[in-house]
């Protein structure tokens, strides 16, 4: 159960950090850099109250590198459609192939 509940803090804090790290580069083109950080630094807020909660329970199932890793995984899955919805971007093999490294560094990390 901690790794489902870590799973799904995460996901919801990667949103918040996806949209705090890329989504002025859309919806505040126009504004000077500092209303975007300012912008970016108060969803970044709940990113943070996702994250911490997140890494707390998930250390109490999983290694430190065990929960980098798949941070990094559900990092890479929320960025994708990301990517791909809000931001317009063209989805290349090489997606494909940084995914697929990401799923084999989750594969090592985890096997036992």
């Amino acid at each position: 159960m901690p790794i489902f509940i870590t799973v799904l803090l995460l996901i919801c804090s990667n949103a918040f950090m996806t949209f705090a790290w890329y989504g002025h580069l859309s919806t505040l083109k126009g504004k000077c850099w500092l209303v975007a950080a300012l912008v970016s630094w108060g969803i970044a807020f709940f990113e943070y109250m996702l994250q911490v909660p997140a890494n707390r329970i998930g250390s109490t199932a999983m290694t430190l590198p065990q929960l980098k890793i798949l941070q990094e995984a559900i990092s890479l899955s929320v960025f994708v459609p990301f990517a791909i919805l809000f931001a317009k971007q063209e989805v290349g093999l090489n997606y494909l192939w940084a995914g697929l490294c990401i799923a084999g560094a989750v594969f090592f990390i985890f096997r036992g």
